[in-house]
């Protein structure tokens, strides 16, 4: 384990860097954790790929009452303060689409939006941060180093 509860596996590459997966997200706002993230990631640069910014948002438009979508904003808004949103590049299609025909390939498809957060890891040489619900398929994914929050 490190700082905050985060459980460090065992790398590829070795380069620091995290990619947030909504399921890291979802592990810390049910710890309670999600306001802490610059301490939880300060060892770390960390990213939310664009991807993720979106499932986010439509967690607001699907609030139940305002204050609940207001309060869900204000914790969107905190966590790209402390790690930016990451646009989903020319260079990151090609390790999505690579990734995509291997996995396909191999039999071992993960949902498409995780595909999109584990190429954009993997073309900024980053790990992925995820909540122990998705631990499972983006360990599939080759060279990817995988953080999960427990």
């Amino acid at each position: 384990m490190i700082s905050n509860g985060w459980k460090r596996s065992i790398g590829c590459r070795g380069i620091p860097g995290l990619v947030i997966a909504t399921s890291g997200l979802v592990a810390m706002e049910r710890r309670r954790d999600i306001t802490n993230l610059s301490a939880g990631v300060a060892e770390e640069p960390a990213v939310v790929p664009a991807i993720v910014y979106a499932e986010l948002l439509s967690g607001v438009l699907l609030a139940d009452s305002p204050s609940r979508a207001a309060e869900r904003r204000a914790k969107i808004d905190a966590l790209v303060a402390a790690a930016p949103v990451v646009d989903f590049t020319p260079e990151i299609a090609e390790h999505w689409a690579a990734l995509f025909v291997m996995l396909h390939q191999a039999g071992r498809m993960i949902p498409g939006n995780d595909l999109v957060v584990a190429a954009t890891a993997r073309s900024m040489a980053f790990g992925v941060l995820v909540g122990p619900a998705d631990e499972r398929h983006f360990r599939v994914v080759p060279e990817l180093r995988v953080e999960v929050l427990g």
